[in-house]
């Protein structure tokens, strides 16, 4: 149970990452618009850091997603 957590907690961090890098934004313009450090939200990309369900909104917001769209952990799974 543990280990399919931690496999779905990453597969959220990739989905975040890759949602990011298709818009061609930096770590840092997401930490700014976040409001915390460029190395906070690197740990939350890497799956280092567990997230809020309301810190994961803001994500979704600033990404301009759908919070399905990074959270749907078959599409991280394909990818890898």
């Amino acid at each position: 149970m543990k280990n399919m957590l931690d496999i779905k907690t990453k597969a959220v961090a990739v989905n975040i990452r890759n949602k990011r890098e298709k818009l061609n934004y930096t770590q840092e313009y997401l930490s700014v618009k976040l409001g915390i450090s460029q190395n906070a939200y690197s740990k939350i990309e890497l799956g280092y850091t567990k997230i809020t369900v309301e810190r994961l909104f803001q994500i979704a917001d600033i990404l301009e997603t759908e919070l399905i769209d990074l959270i749907n952990t078959k599409k991280a799974e394909a990818a890898a």
